[in-house]
């Protein structure tokens, strides 16, 4: 039996001066808890919202259940209303209170009578933990408070999809356990929920798939453990594990060396890395690079050379990689750069496969 809820085929989505989706595909089943993380700008919002055509996708196509949402002869009120939304930003109406809040939208969308209406807000008042707020207005509630409202009013639509668009964003850090808490209860429920969330451990214990995005695509789908422990992609490692990271690409012996040297001080001085640390990559660059390897390659060559900083364990660690024959560049230093090299890491470890020479430097 097909259980797919949700297939997004070549969804594409253009702004004048922006491209934030450029070819997302993906299929979603029925009771799937998807987290979407990835960088700042990378298209998670605008994807949340082109499946529920708050944006109007520029090209490609949405199916629920098998029905095209963005065939312009679709009935998409009618498909909306299985789907429910959850903003940063609460969006409650001031003027009503908590209960008419919850009321509004299944009386006049579902035609619910306000008996019915009435009690099945309480209810979800109840599930949420504000039993007791239903008379309050919003300005009376705190910023968690009124997202628990929100994912209450959203539920009493008795939608199949809910989305989450950074639900915790907007909100004190003192709050956001008490949302998150309310997600985490509705995820053993059943119902299909898609996540977007900078909150990494949150996803990981919630989602039964992961959306890493990046370039305009869904760069990495896969299971919590998959994508958080063992990340197929560099560009997902790298997000995961918050390093920031600094490249050269080397290609000739008479590259601005002194450029390098100076960027990478910038580099570090901008990440706060401790000053022992900065200069300990400086002479691991000068000696291994350009005391050793510039002077044993061709003329032209092709060198990445990179160091990736974690921001969660204070780490620095430095790769390079190069074609050609097999050559350790620390076991080509002369006696006086080998020493300095030694001084300043923790660890090295070189290895050759498939005429590619890499490098992996912990700096101390």
């Amino acid at each position: 039996m097909n259980d797919t809820l949700i297939s997004i085929r070549h969804l594409r989505k253009e702004y004048p001066d922006a491209t934030p989706l450029k070819d997302v595909n993906a299929e979603i089943r029925k009771g799937e808890v998807i987290s979407i993380i990835g960088p700042s700008g990378c298209g998670k919002s605008t994807f949340l919202r082109c499946i529920n055509l708050l944006e109007k996708p520029t090209s490609g196509e949405i199916l629920i259940d098998g029905v095209s949402i963005t065939d312009p002869k679709c009935k998409v009120p009618l498909l909306r209303r299985k789907m429910g939304m959850v903003f940063q930003s609460f969006n409650l109406f001031n003027h009503m209170n908590i209960i008419e809040n919850i009321m509004a939208a299944p009386v006049d969308l579902l035609h619910v009578s306000k008996e019915e209406a009435y009690k099945k807000g309480i209810e979800l008042l109840g599930r949420v933990g504000l039993a007791d707020k239903a008379n309050a207005f919003p300005n009376e509630l705190s910023g968690g408070q009124k997202q628990r409202v929100a994912i209450a009013r959203t539920l009493a639509m008795n939608p199949e999809i809910v989305l989450f668009d950074e639900p915790t964003s907007a909100l004190d850090p003192t709050m956001v356990g008490e949302v998150l808490a309310v997600i985490r209860s509705l995820a053993k429920q059943g119902l299909t929920m898609l996540i977007v969330t900078h909150e990494m451990r949150f996803a990981r214990d919630v989602s039964t798939r992961v959306f890493y995005m990046d370039e305009g695509t869904v760069y990495e789908d896969g299971s919590p453990d998959q994508v958080f422990g063992s990340p197929y992609k560099e560009k997902t490692r790298q997000f995961i594990h918050h390093l920031k990271v600094f490249e050269e690409h080397i290609t000739s012996a008479g590259f601005d060396f002194v450029s390098v040297v100076s960027r990478l001080e910038e580099f570090g001085r901008k990440h706060q890395i401790s000053q022992k640390t900065i200069i300990n990559m400086q002479h691991v660059f000068e000696e291994l690079v350009m005391q050793s390897l510039v002077k044993g390659l061709p003329q032209q060559f092709d060198l990445t050379f990179s160091v990736e900083y974690s921001e969660e364990t204070g780490a620095a660690e430095m790769r390079m990689s190069f074609d050609g024959n097999e050559l350790d560049p620390l076991k080509k230093c002369d006696e006086i750069s080998r020493k300095i090299v030694e001084n300043a890491v923790a660890s090295y470890d070189y290895s050759y496969a498939d005429g590619r020479n890499r490098v992996k430097i912990l700096i101390k």
